[in-house]
């Protein structure tokens, strides 16, 4: 089933849902691959988001131990004037507290 991944600004929180569920997390490990999903035509934001097909690979508020077995890379950045990503697609990213998403390898 697909996962939706997206930042809820208004309430500082990430958003992840699937056809049937909704959650909130204030941090998230995606430890498997992701695919940036596009919506231009949509008049709600957002109208980007991370999506994955296994929750398997979604950790929750992952412990700052697990978190650094990985090298933060580069940041994903979202352009919300133009409705595009800067990385389409990847294996590891992790959505920290602040509102921040970073592609990450394993060390």
């Amino acid at each position: 089933m697909k996962y939706k991944i997206h930042r809820c600004n208004c309430r500082e929180i990430w958003s992840v849902q699937n056809r049937k569920t909704k959650f909130t997390v204030s941090s998230l490990l995606l430890n498997g691959k992701w695919i940036a999903e596009l919506k231009p035509e949509r008049r709600c934001n957002p109208k980007g988001f991370v999506t994955t097909n296994s929750s398997d690979d979604l950790i929750f508020n992952p412990a700052i131990e697990l978190v650094e077995q990985f090298i933060k890379v580069e940041k994903l950045i979202y352009d919300k004037q133009t409705v595009n990503f800067n990385v389409k697609h990847g294996t590891y990213l992790y959505f920290a507290e602040d509102g921040t998403c970073h592609i990450l390898i394993k060390k």
